[in-house]
């Protein structure tokens, strides 16, 4: 493909390219038009995305764009028959089935569009971006931090002036920043995570400002957001990361640059009594949580592998073809019951074979964790070219590609996004090299 090609390819694309942007930026800033800019819209902006994945999916169409494979046929079609037989044996409301449809085809497509459209040096770009965006982020998380929950800038979805924050300790609530839940933030600081240590480790490609800035936001995020999660995850990581390059000797130097200059940071930081408050914080968290959940070992065993066993197991209550889909979510249970609760499980795995029973649900399941092998095992072939990228990005896709929750907006854009940043870092150009994914 020469290189006038390659070029007319990137222009016909543009326009989806731009949409797909502006997707990420509604992922990053919808929560904050929810419950600061237009609060009196926010059920409106709760799927203002829904409309941008359509035009998405038209214009890839209507371009050629092929983003066709066994893995999404398959994942819609399990979806449809499961949305029909919600009105033979589920909840029978057509507007939460509807709802629940929508996750599988509209947005689920958007990861092999972005795989398909995008390339590494765009990837590299969302990194930057989020990057960038990361450095505010933290500023406004350590701002709601210490406020209290009646300021303005803690106000909950729709203006709600009890506040947005979610139960910490020794009296601070866990800040969501932008987003509408801690689970937005979570998210993002942990893919933000992937990305310094890519750029750490190729420093070449990035601002070095910038990367220590972003560097010492996440340092400060991590005690800030009062987060299990991101803490675990960071760790993982960092230590997954570790592992696959101490063999390679081009990296050794920056490794070593890396963990001191992160130490330096730290010791900084550590001067300050807003971060040593949120350290002790997270601290007391962590111990009150191990204690009740039966310690670290107990909550990764529960989180990811007992999440499944105990969804099977319940599903011998449960309806063959589940209670049907959007019963799991938070818009299901307002519509059906007019309150906000888990009517499943709060485990995607539980809520996906309770809403769809135990052969969809399995089978969905089982696609989302084949997805995530078959990026697991190009990842590796990538790392023996010394090309991390995928790999690195792949430290937090392997938890949140099988089981990343689709009910909740911001949890599925990212999912998308991610596993689409992940299928796209793949590719050098605009030529494709993963059949399997594309």
């Amino acid at each position: 493909m020469n290189s006038d090609s390659i070029s007319n390819i990137s222009d016909s694309n543009k326009s989806i390219k731009n949409a797909i942007w502006l997707y990420l930026i509604l992922i990053i800033f919808e929560g904050a038009i929810r419950k600061w800019i237009l609060p009196e819209l926010s059920n409106l902006f709760l799927v203002i995305r829904d409309p941008l994945a359509l035009f998405i999916i038209l214009e890839a169409n209507r371009k050629n764009v092929d983003f066709s494979n066994k893995y999404l046929i398959s994942i819609i079609t399990i979806a449809l028959f499961s949305f029909i037989a919600t009105f033979f044996s589920g909840h029978g409301d057509f507007i939460v089935a509807l709802f629940g449809l929508r996750i599988f085809i509209l947005h689920l497509p958007l990861i092999f569009i972005i795989g398909n459209i995008f390339n590494k040096e765009d990837t590299l770009k969302i990194g930057k971006f989020l990057l960038f965006i990361s450095i505010p982020m933290c500023g406004l998380i350590l701002l709601q931090f210490y406020s209290p929950q009646s300021a303005f800038i803690n106000r909950g979805i729709g203006g709600d002036e009890t506040g947005g924050g979610f139960s910490g300790a020794m009296g601070y609530l866990r800040p969501p920043g932008t987003f509408s839940f801690i689970s937005g933030s979570t998210t993002f600081f942990s893919i933000c995570a992937c990305f310094n240590l890519y750029f750490i480790l190729n420093a070449r490609e990035i601002n070095r400002f910038l990367l220590t800035l972003s560097v010492l936001a996440l340092l400060i995020a991590i005690p800030i957001s009062i987060s299990r999660t991101l803490l675990f995850q960071v760790i993982i990581s960092a230590l997954l990361t570790f592992i696959i390059i101490t063999k390679q000797k081009k990296f050794r130097t920056n490794i070593i640059i890396a963990v001191i200059s992160t130490l330096v940071l730290f010791e900084l930081i550590q001067n300050f009594n807003f971060y040593n408050t949120a350290i002790e914080v997270l601290r007391v968290r962590l111990e009150r949580a191990n204690t009740a959940e039966g310690g670290i070992e107990s909550v990764f065993i529960d989180r990811y592998l007992g999440g499944l066993v105990n969804a099977i197991l319940n599903s011998v209550n449960q309806p063959f073809f589940g209670y049907g889909l959007g019963f799991g979510s938070n818009v299901g249970s307002m519509l059906l019951t007019n309150s906000r609760t888990f009517l499943i499980s709060e485990g995607e795995w539980g809520k996906t074979i309770g809403e769809m029973g135990p052969l969809f649900g399995l089978s969905i399941i089982a696609l989302r964790l084949g997805i995530t092998l078959k990026l697991i095992k190009k990842a590796f072939e990538f790392v023996s070219r010394n090309e991390i990228l995928p790999y690195i990005l792949l430290t937090y896709g392997i938890f949140t590609i099988p089981q990343g929750s689709f009910s909740q907006p911001t949890s599925l854009g990212f999912i998308v996004v991610l596993g689409g940043i992940i299928i796209a870092s793949f590719k050098n150009g605009n030529e494709i090299n993963i059949d399997e994914e594309n």
